[in-house]
């Protein structure tokens, strides 16, 4: 399954904003996969916390592999040294195995957070261990498919952001300025600032890390 869109977001993000839309030209469909089961994204997005995507989906894949069905059952049957001899970090493997724990005794609803607005998704996300803000709206755009998540907090975002528009510096009230053109298709837009920051436009190049070689 990937990320759901189509005309209708990308003739809106290409009238409010032009650059935007020239990329979009260029770069065509992109078909993101997202994971429908909000436990398994957790998982996943807490693997990937502070990684690179190649690393997170390797540790995720092993993973799998070793446990079958990733859910709150086969993770709270794994002891802790077993959960992270699959790559991630003692504390990723903790803070798994307590969200794991809350699910499998009904302390956690997670398909009561599908009937929330963005920001009490958000709240009740960030009150887990482990899981932070970016990481709430990594599940939110890739295990919910909201459609208007732009991460500031994330390092791809803000350099397909910089690259895009040739900004030396990005700070909030700046990139805030270009998400409320994006809204309500904010993730549409994330979706193509990330292919951005990933090279599939050869010719852009991000400016503050030139800078940064005079």
């Amino acid at each position: 399954m990937h990320f759901q869109y189509g005309p209708k977001e990308i003739a809106y993000l290409k009238n409010r904003d032009q650059t935007l839309g020239r990329a979009i030209e260029q770069i065509g469909h992109i078909h993101r996969a997202v994971e429908s089961d909000l436990f398994c994204s957790i998982v996943r997005h807490i693997i990937g916390q502070q990684i690179s995507t190649r690393a997170q989906e390797t540790i995720w894949q092993r993973l799998r592999c070793g446990v079958g069905t990733v859910n709150a059952g086969t993770i709270c049957a794994l002891e802790l040294p077993a959960l992270q001899r699959y790559g991630m970090t003692f504390k990723k493997a903790e803070y798994i195995k307590e969200i794991a724990a809350k699910v499998k005794n009904k302390d956690l609803d997670l398909r009561a957070l599908r009937n929330l607005p963005d920001a009490a998704v958000i709240k009740e996300l960030t009150d887990l261990k482990g899981v932070g803000v970016w990481t709430a709206e990594m599940v939110m755009i890739f295990g919910m498919q909201r459609p208007d998540i732009v991460s500031y907090g994330d390092l791809g975002i803000r350099r397909g952001m910089r690259m895009l528009y040739r900004l030396k510096e990005l700070d909030r009230n700046r990139f805030a300025q270009y998400t409320k053109r994006y809204t309500p298709h904010g993730s549409v837009a994330s979706l193509y600032l990330w292919a951005v920051a990933g090279g599939t436009i050869p010719e852009l190049q991000d400016p503050a890390k030139q800078s940064d070689h005079p």
